[in-house]
């Protein structure tokens, strides 16, 4: 029997709980309605004790009511209440039997049926609760009904089967109760487990789950919202209607909710959530519209938010991390800039005076000898600078290419008679040769000519007999291209074998002693393997230590017209100005003017100079001239300012005069300045004679009669005048 007390006789005590008031107001209901066919002092005596039942009854059943823990002994106690209160009204009942009189009858039926039929209801929850309340009353009416001697058979055997079919629909519903009760337990246990689940996951887990309605309003927040923001989730629910998110993303967020529940769906909002302290947190919330399974309707927003602080500290110090890394790189930048200025400056001094010392008649041979060595040494310094500018620009990624139709044949020759000299004073053979038929081929020829005039220059300083051949040699490659093949041979020193994976990686040398015996900053080869890879082809070496080397490379480049084709060894062709000239020079360095003089002085060109932008707009408001050689870096007034100003001016002549710039700022955007400024062409310094000459053969050539004519002094070969201010 005490199996029989389980977790069900429990809830039975607690909903007979809940239930006293009315069965106390019933008893006295009943009691007093006795009283009109009972006597009076029986039903008082009855009322009295059914009453004492029923508070037996309240102070055996609270501690189920209150869910509190129950002993056996509070069971018993709560049985031993419901036997004394069934026993009130099953004594009741058999008083209003015995009258003898109808309604007495009438009376006992109805409060054997309510008997039975409280335990269908409340007693078929516990097996001990149904037998005690509805099991035991029915057997026990059954009886005296069947030994009431009033009765003869035939109606013993009526009033048995009557009640019989009571009891067995009592039996019926107590048993679909009892079926029906299991399934809402296991329905409970399940919902219970469901939930006991979704708690753990919702109180432990560190992402804040929600739900609102589709207006926005919270109903649900889970407790992790108190790690997230500090407030409680009642707290946090109270706040309500997207006060919690900060101001200034408050209207992006209702509006991007609003586009959500009008689209379905789901959406991703970064947003700052204002946490119990003022403080601002950054969260990430992840919301998605939840519809009803049958109607398809829109029901709630579900959403999850998590903390993102720290990947927005990341990507915080990311941006100050590319910035600081663009301000290193402008940094840099700057001080590759001046650094080329400061150093192409004086070198445009020494290689300009050394070349024309030592091709000057007057110098004995060894005077001459040594001023070569001069300009020798300060054309290897002008490749050191030129070596780590290309080598800045090409790992920056400002190294551009300019296609332009070429032939590879002049290409190689004309870089050949670049180092003939070189190749003659040493004694060395220098050969080029070709095979294949030739095309005209759309390339960046300069930049083609800068890798070999560096690979043939390494290999005339790496060998001291024999000679260099270059080879050019070209393949159909299908689809209007073709295969270009350079290969430079030389009969030098060789590469160690283990030497020749790293011999293109920058400032390599392929031994220690290399660099001390033929100098060299290690960045040629770097250089070259960029190119060339920049153009899309690749580079390598084939060599045997003490027999020489091979250093190719490979292109495959698109076929065009040979019509088209522009040599890139005219622009060695030299040139000159076909008639006289009047040039304004614009330098704040002395020697640089007196070079720039000496240059020209065997050529019908007249000179004014002036040291500064601000003297050559007066000179310019004074004269007319054909040429505006302009430097960019000087005091006063600048070469870009000034070239603003000339272009501004009113005269037609002073504000179309050919502006070119001289300058050491060689840098690609350098260059683009001075165009933008209004400037026409670019020399960059140190000053090659031939260029010099070709660009100003070049601008002067269009420029005829009407402008020659507004100059008062033309004439006078290598004549040079200085503007002044005053």
């Amino acid at each position: 029997m005490l199996a029989l007390f389980d977790h069900r006789f429990d809830e039975f005590a607690a909903s007979a709980h809940e239930n006293l008031p009315a069965r106390a107001v019933v008893a006295v209901g009943a009691g007093a309605v006795a009283t009109l066919i009972l006597p009076r002092p029986v039903c008082i005596a009855w009322i009295a004790a059914t009453l004492a039942a029923e508070a037996l009854g309240w102070f055996v059943s609270r501690p189920q009511h209150l869910g509190l823990g129950t002993t056996r002994r509070i069971q018993l106690g709560f049985l031993a209440h419901l036997l004394c209160l069934i026993a009130c009204w099953f004594t009741l009942s058999m008083l209003f039997w015995r009258t003898g009189q109808t309604s007495g009858a009438v009376c006992a039926t109805i409060i054997w049926i309510s008997v039975i039929g409280f335990a269908q209801t409340f007693g078929s929850r516990s097996i001990l609760g149904f037998v005690t309340c509805g099991v035991a009353p029915a057997l026990g009416a059954l009886g005296i009904l069947l030994t009431d001697p009033r009765f003869d058979a035939v109606d013993h055997v009526m009033t048995a089967v009557t009640m019989v079919l009571a009891i067995g629909f009592a039996l019926a519903g107590a048993r679909q109760t009892l079926a029906e009760g299991r399934r809402l337990e296991r329905t409970q246990k399940a919902l219970a487990d469901s939930e006991a689940q979704y708690r753990v996951l919702a109180d432990n887990t560190g992402d804040v789950i929600g739900r609102s309605g589709l207006d926005g309003r919270l109903r649900y927040i889970s407790p992790s919202i108190r790690a997230a923001s500090g407030y409680t989730p009642e707290e946090f629910l109270a706040v309500g209607d997207f006060r919690h998110v900060h101001p200034e993303d408050r209207e992006a967020l209702r509006a991007q909710t609003a586009a959500l529940v009008e689209a379905g769906g789901s959406a991703t909002a970064e947003y700052r959530l204002l946490r119990k302290d003022g403080s601002a947190s950054w969260v990430e919330s992840s919301f998605t519209v939840v519809r009803e399974e049958a109607t398809g309707a829109q029901r709630e927003i579900v959403l999850v938010s998590r903390d993102i602080n720290a990947r927005k500290a990341m990507e915080r110090q990311l941006v100050e991390a590319r910035e600081r890394a663009d301000a290193g790189a402008a940094a840099k930048a700057d001080f590759l800039a001046n650094m080329t200025h400061e150093l192409r400056t004086p070198l445009n001094a020494i290689i300009g005076f050394s070349r024309i010392l030592k091709d000057s008649a007057d110098l004995t041979e060894r005077d001459g000898r040594h001023a070569g060595l001069i300009h020798e040494a300060s054309g290897a310094l002008l490749m050191v600078v030129n070596d780590v500018l290309d080598f800045s620009k090409l790992e920056s990624g400002a190294f551009e290419l300019d296609p332009q139709p070429f032939d590879p044949m002049v290409v190689a020759r004309s870089t050949a008679m670049l180092v003939q000299d070189q190749a003659a004073a040493r004694g060395l053979r220098l050969e080029v040769r070709g095979s294949g038929e030739g095309a005209f081929l759309e390339g960046d020829g300069p930049r083609l000519r800068q890798v070999l005039l560096n690979l043939l220059s390494n290999a005339l300083k790496f060998t001291t007999r024999g000679g260099v051949v270059i080879a050019m040699d070209q393949a159909p490659a299908g689809a209007g291209r073709r295969s270009l093949r350079v290969s430079v041979s030389d009969s030098g020193i060789g590469i160690a074998p283990d030497q020749l994976e790293a011999i293109f990686e920058r400032f390599n040398q392929a031994d220690v002693s290399i660099s001390r015996r033929f100098g060299g900053t290690g960045l040629g080869l770097a250089i070259c393997k960029l190119i060339v890879e920049l153009m899309g082809g690749r580079i390598g070496v084939e060599s045997r230590l003490g027999q020489g080397s091979t250093f190719w490379f490979e292109l495959e480049l698109p076929v065009c017209a040979s019509g088209t084709a522009r040599s890139a060894g005219a622009l060695e062709a030299s040139a000159e100005p076909e008639r006289s000239l009047r040039l304004l020079l614009v330098e704040d360095v002395a020697v640089n003017r007196e070079l720039v003089r000496v240059m020209l002085e065997a050529f019908e060109i007249e000179i004014d100079t002036a040291e500064n932008g601000a003297v050559a707009l007066e000179a310019l408001h004074r004269a007319s001239y054909d040429l505006v050689l302009m430097d960019v870096q000087m005091p006063v007034m600048d070469g870009l300012t000034a070239a603003r100003a000339i272009r501004s001016l009113d005269g037609a002549a002073a504000r179309e005069v050919p502006i070119i710039a001289m300058t050491a700022n060689v840098l690609p955007e350098q260059v683009q300045r001075c165009l933008d400024a209004g400037m026409d062409d670019h020399i960059g310094k140190p000053i090659e004679p031939a260029q010099l000459l070709r660009t100003l053969a070049r601008w002067s050539a269009g420029r005829t009669g009407a402008d020659a004519a507004a100059s008062p002094t033309h004439g006078g070969a290598g004549g040079v005048r200085r503007a002044s201010a005053g």
